[in-house]
């Protein structure tokens, strides 16, 4: 997947799809129109540019993931990191923490995470 980057609208799309798969192009049609008010073109042209991410595919009339949502949005943080934090993780909790502090279930689950990765 070359781009891990999807618009507010592109993901309640990609929603659409993760929460309902394997769907019909046609039924994904009818779900855009009725969640998102697109037609049927729209919905096409999205799907198509989604496919071309490498996120879903559509054989024969049938819209799948190639990525679940969990893995598609650990490689968007993944690349987020990298390219904003030159892939320091500490930098990064450090910016996303500072002027809030976290609660003790927040820095228990922290823990947890770093003691199952140190684990591995």
């Amino acid at each position: 997947m070359s781009d891990y980057q999807l618009g507010a609208v592109e993901s309640r799309f990609a929603d659409i799809i993760w929460e309902n798969e394997p769907i019909s192009s046609a039924e994904l049609t009818k779900r855009s129109q009725e969640q998102l008010k697109w037609k049927k073109s729209t919905t096409y042209t999205v799907l198509k540019r989604l496919c071309d991410k490498g996120i879903f595919q559509n054989n024969g009339g049938t819209v799948t993931s190639l990525l679940s949502r969990q893995e598609f949005y650990a490689r968007q943080s993944r690349r987020f990191v990298q390219e904003s934090f030159d892939g320091s993780l500490p930098a990064f909790l450090a910016a996303f923490t500072s002027g809030k502090s976290l609660s003790a279930e927040e820095v228990a689950q922290l823990r947890r995470m770093i003691a199952e990765f140190e684990e591995k």
